[in-house]
């Protein structure tokens, strides 16, 4: 098991190179991606309880700074990017649809596997998604200069079914049969990377027409946004004095979007090409996520006694 879960980069990055090659061999299994990630819900519920998240409504402060870092860094870092890479009207409006979205479900399993506070990460992602019903719209207006319509039953009933159902239904397992679940518990890790290396092999395979049209100057974009959103966000709520379990959390969460939301809107309110973004992001946020998550899995091993 500590295999699956200390290769889990290589596994990411091996499965979607074969993913890229072979996508044949993926894109039939699109219909598994949402059960896939109900079950890594389930798996991380398995390991709370309700102090968990008591806790962190005891801390508000933690919930206002992630939220501010979502929605003020990100969409000002994807409009400085594509400013300064000079890319084009289409190409540079779906990056700052990436940077005006709210946190993506793939955070939650990141931080979960880089040992992160993981009901944080489950309340920030509820909490933003349920911030960007508004945010999302403005940013973008302030951002573009343009109205898009944000599907609202939509995203409150994507989170309902695949965040807090899922992890509601674990957490009540946990309450109710911990001597049941302690066994299970340190093998959910391993059953989660599996999941989740799948659902990337999936996403790839999707995307792969997609990838042949991807210039540098847009894959330096989407790269930057993504690693500029962990790094400052980690080293700002390191520098306001939180642990680094904190602030691995809150990087993570900002800096990994809900990049699905970013391709659907692009392609309802824009031209096709607005969505390649939005589907890069997707591919690469989980395979720079899978390192992140490894990093600190090497680092909280190493300094064990």
């Amino acid at each position: 098991m500590r295999l699956i879960t200390l290769g889990f980069p290589v596994w990411a990055l091996a499965f979607s190179f074969l993913a890229w090659w072979q996508p044949d061999g993926f894109v039939f299994l699109k219909p598994a991606i949402l059960p896939l990630l109900a079950l890594i819900m389930f798996l991380m519920g398995l390991t709370l309880r309700l102090e968990d998240f008591q806790r962190v409504v005891l801390r508000p402060q933690l919930i206002v700074l992630g939220v501010l870092m979502q929605f003020g860094l990100m969409p000002l870092l994807a409009w400085l990017i594509a400013q300064g890479l000079a890319l084009e009207t289409m190409l540079a409006t779906g990056l700052i649809l990436v940077g005006a979205c709210s946190g993506g479900t793939a955070s939650n399993v990141i931080t979960y596997l880089a040992g992160g506070d993981v009901a944080l990460s489950i309340s920030l992602t509820a909490i933003s998604t349920l911030l960007g019903v508004l945010l999302t719209p403005w940013l973008s207006w302030l951002y573009i200069d343009a109205q898009i319509v944000v599907p609202v039953w939509a995203m409150l009933k994507m989170i309902l079914q695949l965040v807090i159902v899922p992890v509601a239904a674990g957490v009540v397992v946990n309450q109710l049969l911990p001597r049941l679940v302690k066994p299970l518990q340190p093998v959910c890790p391993a059953f989660a990377v599996v999941a989740i290396v799948l659902i990337i092999a999936i996403v790839v395979a999707l995307n792969a027409e997609r990838m042949a049209t991807v210039s540098l100057p847009l894959l330096l974009a989407v790269m930057a946004h993504n690693l500029a959103g962990l790094s400052l966000a980690y080293l700002i709520s390191r520098f306001l004095g939180h642990s680094s379990v904190t602030a691995r959390t809150l990087a993570i969460e900002v800096g990994m979007q809900n990049s699905g939301l970013a391709v659907a809107l692009a392609l309802k309110n824009f031209a096709a090409i607005a969505a390649l973004p939005g589907a890069l992001f997707s591919i690469w946020h989980n395979i720079s996520g899978s390192l992140f998550a490894a990093y600190w899995q090497w680092r909280r091993r190493s300094e064990q006694p």
